[in-house]
């Protein structure tokens, strides 16, 4: 069978259990909250010790939002996009040059809905290993890959508390080498990693 099915077949069971997931912390927002999508791309490597890995960005220093933070590739639904999922494509292509015909599309999982205003639908696909991804010096300041088994792993999910704009709140954090992989990006790790349990 292959990695799509499995991840197709969990993710499928996960959803219709309806087992609890992760959400952020009570933030007062007095708007609208804005659509979004990432792309969870999930690397199809069957034959090496790692197994499957997960493609992840770290943005630049220089943005005015989440600066150096780790996340996947996406960002805010535009009118253009038929659905979710073309906005995950779209975002995808433009921040990483990940060409939209090579993703096998599995599905959606929970969405996140951020304290800064996102909500967030995470868009799970498979990809050949090894694309020669690069990119946009705008949005990306690195494009890396950690093992999907270690980002899943329970054991990994450090649940930590810190103060943000003033207050208290909790978070996931996941170290992967040297960097921290945190905020909005763990906690839709935690939910996916709770859907494929």
């Amino acid at each position: 069978m292959s990695l799509a099915d499995r991840l197709s077949i969990a993710l499928a069971a996960g959803m219709a259990q309806g087992a609890a997931h992760v959400a952020a912390d009570d933030v007062p927002w007095d708007e609208a909250f804005t659509p979004a999508a990432v792309l969870v791309a999930i690397t199809d490597r069957p034959n090496t010790e790692s197994g499957p890995g997960v493609i992840l960005t770290q943005r630049p220093e220089h943005m005015r939002n989440h600066a150096g933070q780790v996340a996947f590739p996406g960002g805010r639904i535009d009118a253009s996009d038929a659905d979710h999922i073309a906005a995950a494509l779209r975002e995808a292509f433009e921040e990483i040059a990940l060409d939209p015909a090579l993703v096998h599309i599995i599905g959606q999982t929970d969405t996140y809905q951020t304290g800064t205003g996102y909500n967030i639908t995470p868009v799970i696909g498979v990809i050949p290993p090894d694309l020669p991804l690069h990119p946009n010096d705008d949005e990306v300041a690195d494009i890396f890959e950690v093992p999907l088994a270690y980002l899943l792993d329970p054991a990994n999910h450090q649940y930590k508390t810190g103060l943000w704009q003033g207050v208290m709140r909790n978070y996931y954090e996941i170290q992967w080498q040297d960097r921290s992989i945190w905020g909005a990006t763990a906690a839709m790790l935690v939910n996916l990693a709770r859907r494929l349990a």
